[in-house]
């Protein structure tokens, strides 16, 4: 059955029912899908009076039109309120300090760990204490993290001598024996809390506000005003000039999803159908190797997106490098999935695909099976993103297209989700485009109605607005959400929308 076929781009749905293939047409066009249920985003900023008047300072700027320099292939940003027909206000906003002396005394720790959960816990005590006490409703809350954060409360950081002012009163080998040994003092525990968490400030932040279910926007200082950001010869640390109009659209998407707006949603998916991709991620800290945390991504044919935690356990071989659930914990995880699509579509899902980048094995599959309501058909997806083939064409200046599917057989084809594009004129990767491997793993379905699927599920991420990605969101976020769901294992988190882990 080998060919070579071309799978049609995918449009999105938008306002007074128009559909479009590039968002950014569709959202400037004919705007959003929905309308948050919100006069305007009522935005909190939390960081230093240097971060507030750079956000209100971009606020501002994106109310106009914001162009690329030298950049035909990203379209300009038409202004804030012209595309979402909403308000969104710099002098409407919410502001919690975080001083320069505070966060310099925090940073001011030997030991990363330690640094980085004293700098977190800066920023979310100011947040909930916001929460709680203040009665303005805050829609989302932007982190402004000046880049001293960034730089020195990530893994492996290390603090210049000129830094060091506090050394840690732990060393983390006995922290990690008070972790699983508590102490009989009390300042031995509270020293070790830090070590519970991974030294990255955004997962951390991310993870520790989860059981709040407070949503979040984690903006670099110089991301919003990269030009102010310069080395000793004058010249931006980070250039943006050629790519401004596409961070206005990035931002302000971001925000408006996490506002409670729908941008867009797929066109032409099928009805009734649940999108569930698989998330593992190995326990750092833990010493057995084989233990990894699971969790599940639920997209609907709507756009919504949901985050299911699974339980702790053995799933890592680390022989074959794969990943796979005992019956018990499979069933709860698919289960639980089931139930929250029955509770917002108000019936079963007629069929559903789950998604992974390893094949299921029998003993798996089967506990999916069992809990599988009647007359839902259940298929297995698996999704190899690793290069194994590529396609060169003999004449031309662009490479193989984006859509075009080399059919192995009945039962998997490679997909070339990057590559040329006619709408944009250019293409989607620097090099020649690798294509993603799909296999149906386990069930039965329709092999170019899969590809159909992976293609318009490419356009659901809300977190960048952009032509289309290169991996279905399903997946795109995998590693990501693994990160943060692992930032503590101690961290309890409800099945809580896609918008507090991006």
């Amino acid at each position: 059955m080998s060919n070579l076929l071309y799978i049609e781009e995918p449009k999105m749905k938008f306002a007074f029912n128009q559909s479009c293939e590039d968002v950014r047409d569709g959202l400037a066009l004919f705007g959003p899908l929905e309308q948050p249920k919100i006069y305007g985003i009522r935005s909190g900023v939390i960081g230093t009076k240097r971060g507030l008047e750079i956000f209100k300072n971009y606020i501002d700027k994106i109310q106009k039109p914001v162009y690329n320099s030298n950049n035909i292939t990203r379209p300009f940003f038409p202004g804030f309120e012209a595309v979402f027909n909403c308000k969104w206000e710099a002098n409407n906003i919410s502001f919690k300090e975080v001083t320069d002396e505070e966060i310099n005394e925090a940073i001011s720790l030997d030991n990363n760990h330690t640094r980085t959960y004293e700098v977190v816990n800066l920023f979310i005590n100011k947040i909930l204490q916001a929460v709680k006490n203040d009665e303005d409703k805050i829609d989302v809350w932007f982190v402004m993290v000046p880049d001293v954060i960034f730089q020195y409360c990530r893994p492996n950081s290390i603090l210049p001598k000129d830094l060091l002012q506090r050394k840690s009163t732990l060393k983390k080998s006995q922290a990690k024996k008070f972790i699983s040994t508590p102490s009989l003092f009390d300042e031995d525990n509270v020293a070790a809390e830090p070590y519970k968490y991974d030294a990255q400030f955004h997962d951390q932040l991310k993870a520790r506000l989860l059981p709040h279910m407070i949503t979040t926007q984690i903006l670099r200082e110089s991301t919003l005003a990269w030009e102010s950001f310069t080395n000793k010869f004058g010249q931006p640390l980070r250039n943006f000039k050629k790519i401004e109009g596409h961070l206005a659209w990035t931002v302000s998407t971001a925000a408006y999803y996490k506002a409670g707006g729908k941008p867009w949603k797929l066109s032409d998916i099928r009805e009734g159908v649940c999108y569930l991709g698989l998330v593992y991620k190995q326990l750092e800290r833990d010493k057995n190797i084989k233990n990894a945390c699971c969790a599940a991504q639920m997209f609907l044919d709507s756009g919504d997106g949901t985050v299911f935690k699974g339980a702790v356990g053995p799933w890592y071989n680390p022989k074959k490098g794969e990943f796979h659930l005992k019956p018990k914990e499979a069933k709860a995880l698919l289960s639980q999935a089931i139930k929250s699509y029955q509770e917002q579509m108000g019936e079963n899902p007629k069929e559903i695909f789950i998604h992974s980048k390893t094949k299921f094995n029998k003993e798996e599959w089967d506990a999916f099976k069992e809990v599988v309501p009647e007359g839902t058909n259940l298929v297995g997806i698996s999704i190899d993103t690793r290069p194994q083939i590529k396609l060169f064409k003999e004449e031309g200046a662009y490479p193989i297209m984006r859509g075009n599917a080399f059919v192995v057989n009945e039962r998997s084809a490679f997909l070339w989700t990057i590559g040329y594009v006619p709408k944009t004129q250019t293409t989607l990767s620097l090099e020649v485009p690798n294509p993603i491997f799909i296999e149906i793993n386990k069930g039965n379905a329709d092999i170019e109605q899969v590809l159909k699927d992976i293609m318009a599920l490419t356009k659901l991420n809300y977190n960048a607005c952009i032509y289309a990605d290169g991996i279905p969101v399903t997946l795109r976020f995998a590693d990501k959400i693994g990160e943060i769901l692992t930032a503590s294992t101690d961290i309890q988190a409800p099945p809580l929308a896609f918008k507090y882990y991006i």
